[in-house]
């Protein structure tokens, strides 16, 4: 029995992959890729003026290593629009006449904005403002008066928009509407093909006049409903139990959710048609899901992760709904500002079909 157990287990070489592969993926991936202190975050500032002190404040914020200035904006208008879309991580304003009420010793007041909707992305950076003022101007006693006295010169204030409260299950229960949808509905097709060749329908599959795409519409259509159920549940408990808003518009949710719903039935299918049986399905599936609840930005902020980590990450469909389904919710976007996360998950569900349907017709000899 032993023996015979060593040889099927050789045999079984997808098994076997997946015993060494997941271990050395949660190395990887745990080891290299997650990080809880992520630094270097996009910030946008607009400065009214420029003067000596507010360029000593903004080399300030950058060699704290926790804001990176990424953008200059010119009006109030472009800055509220770059935190909307969730192009920038924090927005700081440094308002007219600023260096003239430091002169007089005034206090005048910095604001930081900050994107709450992932707590945990922001709250080491913010922390790391009460050591602005020690770094900016308090050792330069020329610039101040009230820096001479070793007070602070000015006040930062800061405002936590989309989240103020820092609720975390305003960021998690949305967060998990893509998380749920992805276990369930790659699960649900990569059994398709394979419960076909175990119950022995598959030859009566392969000889009925269909196309291999009208095969995969089949198994993935019907789908999209279930999907569609399993959505309107999660959003009436979100809404009823844990009164998560929803700031934006409901419509423009339900087609990118659709989009992403798509896409990871897509990708089940194309392990369907990889395994030679369920529980090489299940596997494949788990395989899948670990890295895209890792570096999707679910667990751990996604802009705390290194560069190769995160081009991992753009290639997962469940990162672009993350950031689809918190942007409706939380920022209130609409169908315009969902846009770039829509089309990733377009290009990732046509890529993946044609994958598919290639290996569909192999199967067909």
């Amino acid at each position: 029995m032993i023996v015979k157990e060593a040889i099927q287990m050789r045999r079984d070489r997808l098994t076997f992959a997946m015993l060494v592969g997941i271990p050395l993926l949660q190395l990887a991936l745990f080891g290299f890729a997650i990080n809880t202190d992520p630094k270097h975050l996009p910030t946008a500032v607009l400065v009214a003026e420029d003067s000596a002190p507010a360029r000593s404040i903004v080399a300030a914020l950058r060699n704290s290593g926790y804001f990176d200035m990424a953008q200059a904006m010119a009006t109030r208008a472009e800055l509220d629009r770059a935190l909307e879309l969730g192009a920038v991580q924090f927005a700081v304003t440094l308002p007219v006449g600023f260096a003239r009420a430091l002169t007089r010793g005034e206090r005048p007041a910095i604001l930081v904005e900050a994107d709450a909707s992932d707590p945990a992305a922001t709250s080491n950076a913010l922390a790391a403002l009460a050591t602005l003022v020690d770094t900016a101007l308090v050792h330069d006693p020329a610039l101040t008066p009230a820096a001479a006295t070793g007070s602070a010169p000015f006040d930062i204030v800061i405002h936590r928009r989309f989240n103020p409260e820092g609720v975390t299950q305003y960021n998690i229960v949305p967060g998990l509407v893509g998380v749920i949808l992805t276990m369930t509905m790659v699960i649900v097709t990569a059994m398709a093909m394979t419960r076909e060749r175990e119950r022995g329908t598959m030859e009566n599959l392969l000889a009925m006049p269909v196309r291999p795409i009208e095969v995969m519409l089949g198994k993935i259509v019907p789908s999209i409903g279930l999907g569609a159920i399993q959505v309107a549940v999660i959003f009436g408990a979100a809404r009823l139990l844990f009164g998560v808003p929803m700031a934006g518009s409901f419509l423009a949710l339900m087609v990118g959710l659709i989009v992403f719903i798509a896409a990871n039935l897509a990708i089940g299918f194309t392990f369907s048609t990889v395994a030679r049986n369920q529980l090489q399905a299940m596997q494949m599936s788990f395989f899948f899901f670990l890295p895209s609840i890792l570096l999707s930005g679910f667990m751990f902020p996604f802009r705390g992760m290194p560069v190769w980590a995160q081009w991992l990450g753009e290639a997962l469909p469940l990162t672009h709904c993350l950031r689809l389904v918190r942007g409706v919710m939380l920022r209130g976007n609409g169908l315009a500002e969902l846009w770039p996360n829509l089309w990733p998950m377009l290009v990732i569900l046509v890529v993946v079909s044609t994958l598919a349907l290639q290996r569909y017709r192999q199967t067909l000899d």
